[in-house]
């Protein structure tokens, strides 16, 4: 039996990571660099059939995350972890203190970065399991020394995770770098392709922050060719009236055929920004009504 559409593309998607890596490693390059910056490029991408994708994807990166937990505790012994603590922690002072800040003062000074973002992006050092894996490449090429080196990396990641990571929201809240309560958050919207109808169902989830919030369907004077057809609020959904007036946490169901499903997006995330007279105020997303 053939698959759906739904389930053809998160094979394609992981049919390109694998090729991705390939052509890395045949290239004698980084295949998990490939990767990265493959999937850099399809997560910034319009994929049909998102949600789907998207729950594949993360499908795999938990079972990938299991695998590689499993791997790291197969080749971590503790007893020798405590010899290399304090090498560890010394090294990773010269990256917190020295090598990280100078790296990002030199990679983003082109692109005029403000002080507070660089303070830290220079604070949030090397964490996660990433570098610990990228350990193990010379430890299984059977590099002298390899040992102890991917056992300075993990106890450089874990104690600098324990001592950076509870601090990073104390000092975005300090630099001034969180979330202006005052700012419109911006409508979550997926979609999905309607093949045979040559449309697109666009799923709109209006957040709390919202300028959507009180607008009516009229007034968000979609492009033709697009319409509000179902509105879920508080677990019930009904068809919408040009007058019913939206609210915080609804979510609405929208159908655009495929020449307005970009502008249709658009004219939702400007009024989600601006409210009802979004287009007129400057804000991006004029309607053609």
């Amino acid at each position: 039996m053939a698959l759906p559409a739904s389930g053809l593309y998160p094979i394609a998607v992981m049919a390109i990571a694998v090729s991705a890596y390939a052509a890395g490693a045949i290239a004698h390059g980084s295949g998990f660099l490939a990767v990265y910056l493959a999937a850099m490029v399809l997560g910034n991408s319009r994929l049909p059939h998102w949600p789907a994708t998207r729950g594949f994807a993360d499908g795999l990166g938990w079972i990938a995350q299991i695998g590689m937990f499993v791997l790291l505790g197969l080749l971590v012994t503790p007893h020798e972890l405590l010899a290399d603590f304090w090498p560890a922690v010394m090294v990773g002072l010269v990256l917190t203190m020295v090598a990280r800040p100078l790296e990002v003062l030199i990679s983003l000074a082109p692109f005029r970065v403000p002080w507070q973002e660089q303070a830290l992006m220079s604070w949030a050092g090397l964490r996660g399991a990433v570098p610990i894996i990228l350990a193990t490449i010379p430890l299984v090429s059977g590099v002298e020394g390899s040992h102890r080196i991917f056992n300075i990396v993990f106890v450089l990641v874990v104690v600098y995770t324990l001592v950076q990571g509870p601090t990073l929201p104390w000092l975005a809240k300090w630099l001034r770098l969180g979330d202006d309560p005052s700012e419109a958050a911006d409508l979550g919207i997926e979609s999905a392709p309607l093949e045979r109808l040559r449309g697109h169902l666009l799923s709109v989830a209006i957040p709390e922050k919202s300028k959507m919030h009180g607008v009516e369907v009229a007034e968000l004077r979609l492009p033709h060719g697009a319409a509000v057809t179902l509105v879920v609020r508080e677990g019930t959904s009904f068809v919408p009236l040009p007058t019913t007036v939206l609210r915080r946490g609804d979510e609405l169901l929208v159908v655009a055929t495929d020449p307005v499903r970009d502008a249709a997006e658009r004219r939702l995330r400007a009024v989600g920004q601006g409210g009802k007279l979004a287009g007129w105020l400057g804000t991006g997303g004029a309607s053609t009504h």
